[in-house]
């Protein structure tokens, strides 16, 4: 263990499978909680550990994917369709703080890991769960549909192209972001009440709600937000991809009339601040493609590293469009790269669940790599729960739970 984490001495139950809910549970990880990830033995644990790129080792059982939300994790691996093996959830929610599902409405009491069933085990329990559309649907949440009927796909791609799907599961990171939030809150009413809670956050509702600006330009303007690419529907030149002479990208943010004047007078064209068809924002937006063929006329002239090194010295809010190995050049993303090593001396990288800091580091600096399946089944049946070497081996070798060789 880091050093003293503010969740030190935490327990988090991870019954939640793919991305939202593991995310959660790494975020707790990351805090100082243990969290034991709870896997199912009929599918041979999470699935996304076979979600591998082409390129990806076809013999780990660590997919980049997996990856990405599991550090800092115990892998337990048991059959819940076994009695015996509910018993031992009911022990591990004994002795838990958090409860994170992912399950259809209606499966969690099918399997009998409930809110009331599990509370009968833990009154203080706090039972965390993602859903896809809330608990009076049981659609299953998939996010490629979630982003479709949420209103993101069909406002994203350019103009006259097709619908377009984010490229990151992007209602699961929303889902997962409202969540951490409930709970932090349940935490705190806990600490003052002593009391659990229920909570429930949809990918659904979630998305809706970080729709901002485009949701209210529909119910104020009437507007139905269209595909225009990168461009912004209310300011302009913000979002926009610009060509460089060496054929690179850049995106400029000019959110205001004045930062409008800086960039147009750097690229020696001053009196078209003075426009009136490009003065202020609003007609900046009516006028919008005839000021941004201007823009990428006089940018073209640049390379991208002459372009933004001009506009950094004048202070022209402007970026690269970097891939993502140009991501990780960038020294501010140096903090965020996770370093693990497992005991075969392979080494593995991730990215970190939290992005703030804080002067008293309240998260922890080291993570354990994403475990193997059922890497830790043995140690948590015999230190937390006291289960003998004897008992162990019995229900190993009745299929209740599964326990990686050595």
């Amino acid at each position: 263990m880091d050093e003293k984490t503010p969740l030190e001495g935490l327990k988090v139950l991870e019954l939640a499978s793919v991305l939202a809910g593991p995310s959660v549970g790494m975020f707790f990880a990351e805090l100082g909680a243990t969290v034991i990830k709870i896997e199912n033995i009929t599918t041979q644990g999470d699935v996304t550990r076979k979600w591998k790129l082409a390129k990806e080792n076809p013999n780990t059982d660590i997919s980049g994917y997996f990856s990405c939300v599991n550090w800092g994790k115990y892998s337990f691996a048991v059959n819940l369709l076994e009695k015996e093996g509910l018993d031992i959830i009911y022990k591990l929610t004994a002795e838990c703080d958090i409860v994170l599902v992912s399950y259809k409405p209606g499966d969690a009491e099918k399997l009998k890991v409930d809110y009331p069933t599990l509370k009968q085990y833990n009154q203080a329990l706090i039972y965390s769960h993602i859903t896809g559309y809330g608990l009076k649907n049981s659609r299953a949440g998939f996010d490629a549909i979630i982003q479709a009927e949420s209103g993101f796909t069909y406002m994203n791609g350019n103009p006259g192209g097709p619908p377009t799907k984010m490229p990151v599961a992007l209602m699961d990171v929303l889902a997962a972001h409202h969540l951490k939030e409930a709970i932090l809150l349940a935490l705190l009413y806990r600490e003052r009440t002593g009391k659990g809670q229920y909570i429930e956050a949809s990918l659904f509702k979630a998305g809706i709600a970080s729709l901002a600006n485009q949701a209210t330009n529909w119910l104020v303007g009437k507007t139905i937000p269209e595909r225009i690419g990168s461009d912004h529907p209310n300011i302009v030149p913000y979002g926009t991809i610009f060509k460089t002479s060496d054929n690179k990208e850049i995106v400029l943010a000019a959110g205001t009339d004045k930062q409008f004047k800086e960039l147009i007078t750097l690229l020696g064209r001053p009196e078209l601040a003075e426009d009136e068809r490009f003065a202020q924002n609003q007609n900046r937006v009516i006028n919008k493609d005839e000021i941004l063929t201007v823009l990428q006329d006089l940018i073209s002239e640049y390379t991208r590293e002459e372009i933004l090194e001009l506009f950094g010295e004048k202070r022209i809010p402007a970026g690269g469009v970097f891939n993502m190995k140009e991501v990780f050049d960038v020294p501010e993303s140096k903090d965020m790269v996770l370093h693990g090593n497992y005991p075969d001396n392979k080494k593995i990288e991730g990215v970190r669940a939290i992005a703030f800091s804080t002067d008293d580091k309240l998260t922890r600096q080291h993570l354990s790599p994403p475990p193997h399946y059922a890497e830790h089944t043995e140690m948590i049946l015999r230190d937390w729960l006291g289960y003998t070497e004897e008992e162990i081996d019995n229900i190993i070798n009745k299929g209740v739970v599964y326990a990686r060789k050595r």
